[in-house]
Order: structure tokens, then C-alpha cells, then sequence
């Protein structure tokens, strides 16, 4: 989320690129935004910028009415920025677009990804923020210091500086230096810390000299709410941008607490993350366990983008490929290339001959039939195709050849070639008692005999 440097920086950076130039027309406003319209239409303007706490201020003055100048009121929330572009190159996202007059035309946008950000057309300052930390430093300590008794110092040190009311301009990140700068824990009432401000402020004892040696030496959280914003702006660029790598470097090399490595973590009652070192403070949140931040503050370089092929077993027969070439290429020969050289070697091929007899083993290094050779080094990439090298159980098949003699083909007889009246299939083991002859009937007697007669005709011959 911007803070009060970047407010800084963009107001800078819009100074910077406006200077010389006219715009003219029309304020134009995206259609998605839900923003209201900015109603100002000029034939030549100049813009200006200033900036107070986290709010930055667009002045639009009129070449031929300079005395009567128009504003436009801006807070970025999570993402706003200012850009300026050709037409052409119109950034997505710019939710408000100033146009300048000469050709090629210019932009100057509010871009704003997540929309969060809002304007406010010859506006104000909005009443319930305070002084800038950064541009009205005597009037934000007086702020604080005269109002210690207000119910927000009964918070911890690290949600009050949050509080825009006394804190204007104090982010995130900001807190996180401040107290690591002072090693002050997080959750220690806020009250306390700044009574001991005070007391220290009114100490009349010391020389003015003296005092200020000390303010340089040792200063205290109102001074570093000041000082630290400062060395952000020292630094250039756009401040707390992780987006942009370049700008960052600096920044992030900067940073002594937020997003460093070995740092704890925990968050407050407002679901904000608190950077810190050492004991978080009697007023820490119960429940909620201290996280080390394993995260670095060092920018990270982008993933190298690597073309994506049809699927995985594509990517690695491709890379097998390679490799084989390589081996090749040199003169030598891949492990999977050579076994199946051994299993070719090996092979005992059984195939029926007209003589009924099988073929001997092949010695190794020679071949029985003409067959071409095959290329059995590369295996086809499609799946469920018929593979090309021997079988496991070691059997060869070869060609058919023209002598061979290939067996009739079985025929069968349909039910409707049966004979109608033919008698049915007779089923073992489904007799059932009453249809059974016994031996003693006079019928079974008949066939005991019947059959001892064929058995002895049989025994003569």
C-alpha cells in the first residue's frame, strides 16, 4: 500500500513530467470506475502537484485565467500510481486520463489496478488527518504530544501509528523501521512511549546545544516518524514498488525489518502484519502464536520462461533425444541403446516350419532370416503404438514368407445347420433320482450285457 513517501514521490514525479507542457480538452474518467466525473474542459491548462501526508493534490491552471485554477484530490489506496505515456501506449487500468495539447499526444494517468483509490474534484484535505509527518513535522509533534490523554494511545505502539489522525503518512512498513530503529516492542501501550517523549522534551536542565547533540545522537520515535520517511525519498525511484525490480534494488537493500529474513511476525487487532525483533509487549494479541518470516528482503530474479510442450512424456523423450545425440555424437553408444543390443543377441526365435521342427539358438552377432533392420533406438512417441523391440520372454516373431503353409481356418456349424430332431446335449451330474435306470430293471440288465459283448468283440480283434 503507498505511504506517505510514495505520495511524495508521485507528486514529484508529476512535477517532473508536466513541466513545459499544455494539456487540453476533456478529463476523461474509464467506464468501469465507480468514481465520479471530474467536470473540467479547457483548450490549454498547466499541472502542478503537491503532496500532504498520504493524499496528493493535481492543480489544473488555465493559460488564460491563471487566478482561478482548478484541483483534483487524490488517495491511492492499495495501488494507485501516476504514469505517463503516448496515446497509444495508454497503460491499462488508468482510471483518469489528462491529455496533453501537442501532437503526438501525451497521457498522464491514475492508474489504479485494484481500484481501491478514490479523487475528490476541488477538494480539500480531508479534516480527520493531521499533520504531515514529513512537511509539517513541528505541527504533527505538537498534534501528538498535547493529545496523549485521547483514548487511541491506550493501543499498542504499533496500531497507533497507524492512527492518520495523529500519524499522517505512517504506513506499514514505516512502523516496522521505527520501532526496530528504537527496539521497541510492538505491543507496548503507546502512552507510555510517547510520555517518555515528553518528559524528555521538557527537560530544562540541558542547553539548547545540548539538546540538539542529543536529538542527532539518540532521537526519539517523533523524530525517526520523520527522518525515516525522509531517507525514503532520498533513495528516488517509486519507493515500496515490489512490481518494479528496478526501482526496488534500492529499496529493498534499505530495509532493515519489514520483509527481512529472521525476522517474527504477528499480527494486531486489525489483521495487520507487525514486523519485529525480540518480545512483542504485555499487550501482544493472546492466541495468536509469533511466525518467523523466512521471506528475504533481497529481490528475487523471475522465473526463466520455458516453452511447454504437448504433455510430459513429450518433454521427456525430448530431452532423452538430446542427450542421445550428444553420445552419439561423441562416438559412444546410450545405456538404453545397448541393452537392447544384448536382448537382440540373446533372443532364442521359435518359429513352426514345414518339418514341424524349431529352429536352433542363434549365435550372437548373426541373423537366420533377410529381415531389414530395424531402428530400435528411438521408441515412438505415441502411445499404445506396437512396440518394435523383442518381447521380454525372449521370443522373435519374423515375417511370414510365401512357402509357408497357413492352416485352414476353423469352421463352425451355426445352430440353424443342426438337425431339428437331434437330441440334446445331455448334461453331467444334473440327473436327478427318478430319472435314473437302476441296475437290476430289466433295461439296465439289457445294457450290461450289450456291453460286455462289445468289449469282448473288441478284446479278440
Amino acid at each position: 500500500m503507498p505511504e506517505g513517501p510514495e505520495l511524495h514521490l508521485s507528486g514529484l514525479f508529476a512535477n517532473r513530467v508536466c513541466a513545459g507542457l499544455h494539456f487540453a480538452g476533456k478529463v476523461e474518467k474509464s467506464a468501469v470506475s465507480k468514481n465520479s466525473e471530474v467536470p473540467f474542459c479547457n483548450p490549454k491548462y498547466t499541472i502542478s502537484a503537491v503532496a500532504r501526508g498520504k493524499e496528493v493534490k493535481l492543480i489544473l491552471t488555465p493559460a488564460l485565467n491563471k487566478n482561478d485554477p482548478a484541483s483534483v484530490i487524490f488517495r491511492f489506496g492499495m495501488s494507485g500510481s501516476f504514469k505517463f505515456t503516448t496515446e497509444d501506449n495508454l497503460p491499462k487500468h488508468a482510471h483518469l486520463r489528462f491529455y496533453t495539447k501537442d501532437s503526438p499526444r501525451h497521457v498522464l494517468s491514475f492508474v489504479d489496478p485494484r481500484r481501491f483509490g478514490s479523487w475528490q474534484f476541488n477538494g480539500s484535505w480531508q479534516a480527520e488527518r493531521g499533520p504531515c509527518v514529513m512537511t509539517e513535522y513541528e505541527k504533527f509533534r505538537e498534534n501528538v504530544l498535547k493529545n496523549l490523554s485521547d483514548k487511541a494511545f491506550d493501543k499498542p505502539i504499533c496500531e497507533a501509528l497507524l492512527n492518520q489522525k495523529y500519524f499522517n503518512g505512517i504506513g506499514n512498513y514505516l512502523r516496522a523501521e521505527i520501532l526496530y530503529r528504537l527496539n521497541i516492542p510492538p505491543f507496548m501501550q503507546a502512552r507510555e512511549v510517547l510520555e517518555a517523549v515528553k518528559h524528555q522534551n521538557e527537560n530544562s536542565d540541558l542547553s539548547l546545544s545540548k539538546k540538539i547533540k542529543i536529538k542527532k545522537e539518540n532521537p526519539d520515535l517523533l523524530q525517526l516518524c520523520n527522518s525515516v520517511p525522509l531517507e525514503v525519498l532520498d533513495l528516488g525511484g517509486k519507493g515500496y514498488d515490489p512490481e518494479n525490480a528496478v526501482d526496488y534494488t534500492a529499496f529493498g537493500t534499505w530495509l532493515q525489518c519489514y520483509f527481512v529474513s529472521g525476522m517474527k511476525t504477528l499480527k494486531d487487532s486489525n489483521g495487520r502484519t507487525i514486523w519485529f525483533q525480540g518480545d512483542p509487549g504485555p499487550l501482544a494479541p493472546k492466541g495468536n502464536k509469533v511466525k518467523k518470516s523466512r521471506k528475504s528482503s533481497a529481490v528475487k530474479p523471475k522465473p526463466v520462461k520455458v516453452e511447454k510442450t504437448a504433455s510430459k512424456r513429450k518433454t521427456s523423450l525430448t530431452v532423452k533425444q538430446e542427450v542421445k545425440e550428444e553420445i552419439d555424437g561423441e562416438g559412444g553408444e546410450t545405456q538404453a541403446k545397448r541393452k537392447r543390443r544384448v536382448k537382440e543377441e540373446n533372443v532364442v526365435q521359435e518359429e513352426d516350419t514345414k518339418n514341424g521342427q524349431k529352429a536352433k539358438r542363434i549365435p550372437r552377432g548373426k541373423k537366420t532370416s533377410k529381415e531389414p533392420e530395424r531402428d530400435v533406438s528411438r521408441r515412438s512417441s505415441n502411445r499404445g503404438s506396437a512396440r518394435k523391440t523383442p518381447s521380454k520372454r525372449g521370443r522373435a516373431t519374423q515375417p511370414k514368407t510365401e512357402d509357408a503353409a497357413t492352416p485352414k481356418p476353423r469352421t463352425r456349424k451355426l445352430k440353424s445347420e443342426k438337425p431339428r430332431n437331434s437330441p440334446k446335449p445331455r448334461i453331467r451330474g444334473l440327473k436327478s433320482d427318478m430319472s435314473a435306470t437302476p441296475r437290476n430293471s430289466p433295461t439296465g440288465k439289457t445294457r450290461a450285457k450289450r456291453k460286455s459283448t462289445v468289449r469282448d468283440a473288441e478284446a479278440k480283434s
